[in-house]
């Protein structure tokens, strides 16, 4: 089993950026795609990038797209959510999590090992 620790999560203006990070233990990353999810108060979970295990595949949500970044250091046990541009909308916890590698994946119903989140706050 994988865990998973969020962290980078801060307050920002918005125009700024944050970079955030996820770190593996007890079993790597090895294998597994990873994605980042966000939820806001009152929202429900929502997919916003995604990566393969060999890094060659990434791909994120329309709202994010262009302005966040996913990379993984797979010897280190790390993926990272580079986020600049940021807006208040983006104000919410921030999840990473681990789903089958090779595949698009978007729901969260698909992801496991979740980590606890951590939180990005955006001011206008």
């Amino acid at each position: 089993q994988v865990e998973l620790v969020e962290s980078g999560g801060g307050l920002v203006q918005a125009g700024g950026s944050l970079r955030l990070s996820c770190a593996a233990s007890g079993r790597t990353f090895r294998d597994y795609l990873v994605g980042w999810f966000r939820q806001a108060p009152g929202k429900e979970r929502e997919f916003v990038a995604g990566i393969f295990w060999s890094g060659s595949n990434t791909y994120y949500a329309d709202s994010v797209k262009g302005r966040f970044t996913i990379s993984r250091n797979n010897a280190g046990n790390m993926v990272y959510l580079q986020m600049n541009s940021l807006k208040p909308e983006d104000t919410a916890v921030y999840y990473c999590a681990v789903g089958r590698d090779g595949y698009y994946l978007r729901a969260a119903a698909d992801f496991g090992s979740w980590g606890q989140g951590t939180q990005v706050t955006v001011s206008s």
